[in-house]
């Protein structure tokens, strides 16, 4: 009667519990499982903050309103930049100092030429979460490594602390802990070389970033990122935006060996003979 009873109380629990926890992929300890291949569907590597559809990543004054840069003027529609509501929670603008606002504002109006993103610098964190390419976690009971496509970065978190970074990183040093079901990950030790999107928002190497891992279903990941950094903003703030498993029978993440297809931006002056530029 009493092993009745259990069972009874089991099923009880289990069908309280929303549909998505009890469609969460587990591991054998009981964590979510997180591996597979994930992409972000957003605007937010386009600029974090809410911002109305524009003509180019890149701008300058025209007879009446800005007209795309020259530098981005032959992209026509591939080098414009979709609206979005953004990605910050709260909505608004990042908190920059004055100096900090102004800097940003420089910065996308020299994009091409500043943005790291075009000379194939990894993209940092967390950045490189809602980059336009797919990356994949690779998880077990004890460990979690996430490999990204572009620019080929990865990253280890360490679920066992091993202590402070000795030195700064594209990257960063991450370190993992869970909160339940909440995979979070401290990340520091990152190297201002950085954006945080294509509209020339920057941070300094005292940038800090906690990321938040939540799986809601079998193909969601609700991932949040809390952002501080005192040398630049007036206070942390917080993006938040859902990551997608990828579906395909057969997905992976490819190839993109970016470092060799920006050789002629970068040093393409220096052939014998250069090409037209």
């Amino acid at each position: 009667m009493k092993a009745s009873v259990g069972v009874l109380a089991l099923i009880l629990a289990l069908a309280a519990q929303p549909a998505s926890a009890q469609e969460i992929p587990r591991l054998s300890d009981g964590r979510p499982d997180m591996n597979g291949i994930w992409q972000v569907l957003n605007e937010a590597n386009y600029d974090l903050e809410p911002h109305i559809a524009r003509h180019s990543m890149q701008m300058r004054e025209g007879p009446v309103n800005p007209v795309p840069a020259i530098p981005t003027l032959r992209l026509g529609a591939v080098g414009a930049v979709p609206g979005s509501l953004g990605v910050i929670v709260g909505g608004g603008k990042i908190p920059y100092t004055p100096e900090a606002r102004a800097l940003k504002e420089e910065n996308a109006a020299n994009w091409v030429d500043r943005d790291p993103e075009v000379r194939c610098n990894m993209p940092g964190v967390p950045r490189a979460t809602y980059i336009p390419m797919p990356f994949q976690v690779i998880q077990s009971e004890k460990d979690v490594f996430i490999a990204y496509q572009f620019a080929g970065a990865v990253r280890d978190i360490y679920m066992d602390n091993p202590g402070p970074s000795q030195v700064d990183s594209w990257m960063g040093w991450s370190v993992g802990t869970w909160e339940g079901d909440t995979l979070v990950v401290d990340v520091t030790g990152l190297l201002d070389g950085t954006w945080l999107d294509r509209s020339g928002s920057h941070h300094s190497y005292q940038m800090h970033v906690v990321e938040r891992y939540t799986m809601t279903g079998p193909n969601h990941i609700d991932y949040e990122a809390t952002i501080e950094d005192p040398q630049v903003l007036t206070e942390p703030f917080t993006i938040k935006m859902p990551l997608y498993r990828r579906m395909e029978e057969n997905a992976r993440i490819m190839d993109f060996r970016c470092v060799e297809f920006v050789e002629e931006l970068l040093f393409g002056e220096w052939r014998r003979t250069p090409l037209p530029r």
